[in-house]
């Protein structure tokens, strides 16, 4: 029924200033501003080209889980930039984590290396590398 549907995905934040700021400057990401005034929508473009709708929330609660992820050909010199570009690499007490804040798999209860994330509204991003 859906095989051919150009679904999207979509998450809320608190700012939506903020969150430009973020993937855009930050990550790297095209977004556009969508929609306006109270209908004020962002789109980030993924190089999967794909799009993800981000939406303001008054009462937002950041997903306890994680929103997208970053695939990337050598994760020590992406957590190396992020990290010179001001971000914070999450540490969760059943993994084993390097001093960097990487997962390396297989053997760490993850098959591949994973380092995660939060955006400004605390939702949880990742990048690996398989």
């Amino acid at each position: 029924m859906f095989g051919q549907s150009k679904a999207f995905s979509g998450f809320s934040v608190d700012d939506l200033d903020k969150a430009r700021q973020f993937y855009g400057d930050t990550l790297g990401l095209q977004v556009e501003d969508t929609g306006q005034g109270e209908m004020r929508l962002l789109t980030i473009k993924l190089g999967s080209g794909a799009n993800v709708f981000v939406y303001p929330k008054d009462n937002h609660t950041p997903a306890s889980f994680t929103i997208l992820n970053f695939p990337v050909d050598d994760i020590e010199v992406a957590v190396d930039e992020l990290t010179k570009r001001g971000v914070s690499f999450e540490r969760y007490p059943d993994f084993e984590h390097d001093a960097k804040g990487i997962v390396k798999g297989p053997d760490t209860h993850s098959p591949m290396a994973i380092a995660w994330f939060t955006d400004p509204a605390g939702n949880v991003l990742s990048i690996i590398q398989e």
